[in-house]
């Protein structure tokens, strides 16, 4: 979801700045992108190690998705090519799943506001499992969910433990990076590399 279709990876880095700078501490690139694709728990875990124990993560959770849903509040900003491509998918009568790291509280509004929720077949959030990314289990449940079995679905994904967490559930992957660069480890395990999702769209429909 976020850094795939919704273009807020950017926006959850300027909040989560700003909210750290409130309190005095620096947030810089390398701890971020150490949390693209990762989940609360994860998160968590990540900036008690980095801040303190005593860090009030869920304090710094609310105030910064609060200035998330500021930020967004205009419009939700998409990634290139995401419409196009999941309208692209509906229009050949295949289904769409999302599987995304974040609560589905946060996925569902996100996605409404996109325009996308409705086009969508199912949502694995992390609700769902007891093992975020990149254990394969949210795409191992979202090929259940759909009918088919793992080596028959594509998945599209642009942070590393998407990546191997498609690629662990038996998934043929491409990745499109946003902020993290396909390393050699992702070009592995992907199928494929692509710049954005105009140029999978174009590879879909020939």
């Amino acid at each position: 979801m976020d850094g795939l279709l919704l273009d807020t990876e950017r926006l959850t880095r300027e909040a989560m700045d700003v909210e750290a700078a409130s309190r005095g501490l620096a947030f810089d690139d390398g701890l971020f992108m150490g949390l693209v694709g990762v989940d609360e728990f994860g998160t968590r875990k990540r900036l008690a190690e980095v801040f303190g124990a005593d860090f009030p993560y869920d304090e710094f959770r609310v105030a910064y998705r609060a200035r998330v849903r500021e930020l967004v509040r205009a419009g939700m900003p998409m990634r290139p090519g995401a419409r196009e491509m999941v309208q692209a998918v509906k229009a050949a009568g295949l289904p769409i799943a999302v599987v995304t790291s974040s609560w589905l509280a946060q996925a569902e509004p996100h996605l409404t506001q996109a325009g996308i929720w409705p086009l969508l077949d199912t949502v694995v959030a992390r609700d769902d499992v007891a093992n975020a990314k990149p254990s394969p289990e949210p795409y191992l449940l979202a090929a259940e969910r759909l009918g088919f079995a793992p080596a028959d679905m594509l998945a599209l994904e642009d942070s590393h433990s998407g990546v191997r967490s498609a690629a662990a559930a038996g998934m043929r992957v491409v990745m499109v990076p946003d902020l993290l660069p396909a390393t050699d480890e992702m070009r592995v395990l992907a199928t494929a590399v692509a710049d954005d999702l105009h140029v999978v769209r174009r590879w879909f429909v020939g």
